[in-house]
């Protein structure tokens, strides 16, 4: 049963990944245009879209998955600032939504960083 829970949850966050990788490529131009509200170049899309592909199949084939849960919580989190908008509540309730999906990729790399110590004789911290 844990096996099909952790599966399933990483199926899970990996469509979100999957979906955003989609969105971009299909209309890229909302997300452009946040890009460029910040002062940053908006072919910086297309190396998102790649990394949330990337990240996507890797959660949903167990490869380097603390690794890249760790860098996908990053992401999350940063990405979570495009969405300070304290005037606009469906703005910040994405900002949290954003940083609670840090907070679960965040557990995923420290149980896949914990399992690959204790393969390699290191005890769980």
């Amino acid at each position: 049963m844990i096996m099909l829970f952790d599966r399933l949850g990483r199926l899970l966050l990996a469509l979100l990944f999957l979906a955003g990788a989609a969105q971009k490529g299909i209309d890229p131009a909302p997300a452009q245009a946040l890009l460029a509200d910040w002062g940053l170049p908006v072919w910086l899309i297309w190396p998102a879209l790649v990394f949330n592909a990337v990240g996507a199949l890797c959660l949903i084939s167990g490869v380097w998955l603390g690794p890249v849960a760790l860098a996908l919580a990053g992401y999350c989190a940063v990405t979570s600032l495009f969405h300070f908008i304290p005037s606009d509540p469906w703005q910040m309730s994405i900002l949290v939504k954003n940083l609670a999906i840090a907070g679960g990729l965040l557990c995923l790399a420290a149980r896949a960083m914990s399992q690959t110590d204790a393969r390699n004789g290191a005890p769980f911290s």
